[in-house]
């Protein structure tokens, strides 16, 4: 699981799949969204919260569709799923290199851009905390529908269709966190409800993809 781990984080990083284009992509929703709605600065330090977790939710499904499609296109995927190791293990691997590709950057992207939108003082801690906290189970999750569509032609609309759904409590409870600092109320229990459906996510989703992988495989 560690080789594996250690292949799928240099490819990402090599070829630019998920590290470049989902930093460039959640860069380029940041810049629009001021010249959609003015530059009045109090409506952009209230949307932004919102606006930094939308983007990182969308930018994390831009890569969703590598997770597995080229393994199985190349036909290693066939060996990975009869190697002796368990295959939830697998998922789990290719969901934390992804994570660190793809979540991590983001989070700590959110702060600079953050900027862009005016996002108060306040709230730099928790909308990296929310972040944090809430797209692990983004990479999660998108592993789940990554190996639902891992036989599909061209299945990343299809995958979109599927996650999106299930990205909506993280992305909830993940921008509630900043809004309610924002309010002078208490973001705690936000925060941990962010959390707690990360655990999950991760204790359910890597089963789950693995049934998938093997229906879809065999």
């Amino acid at each position: 699981m560690r080789a594996i781990f250690l292949r799928d984080l240099s490819l990402a990083v090599r070829s630019g799949g998920g590290f470049g284009l989902a930093l460039a992509f959640f860069l380029i929703v940041i810049f629009i969204v001021p010249l959609s709605v003015g530059l009045d600065t109090a409506l952009l330090a209230r949307i932004a919260p919102g606006i930094l977790w939308i983007g990182a939710l969308l930018s994390c499904l831009l890569s969703l569709d590598r997770l597995f499609q080229l393994d199985f296109e190349d036909g290693s995927l066939d060996a990975l799923l009869t190697a002796p190791i368990p295959v939830s293990g697998l998922v789990a691997a290719k969901t934390l290199a992804h994570w660190i590709t793809t979540g991590l950057p983001l989070t700590l992207a959110a702060v600079p851009l953050g900027a862009l939108l005016y996002l108060p003082n306040d709230a730099y801690l928790w909308i990296v905390l929310s972040l944090a906290a809430g797209t692990p189970a983004l990479s999660a999750i998108g592993a789940f529908g990554a190996a639902l569509t891992v036989g599909v032609k061209r299945g990343g609309l299809l995958l979109s269709l599927l996650v999106l759904p299930l990205y909506l409590p993280s992305l909830i409870f993940g921008s509630q966190t900043v809004l309610r600092a924002l309010n002078d109320q208490n973001p705690v229990p936000a925060l941990m409800i962010t959390a707690g459906i990360t655990l999950a996510s991760l204790a359910a989703m890597p089963i789950a993809a693995s049934a998938a992988l093997r229906a879809q495989v065999n």
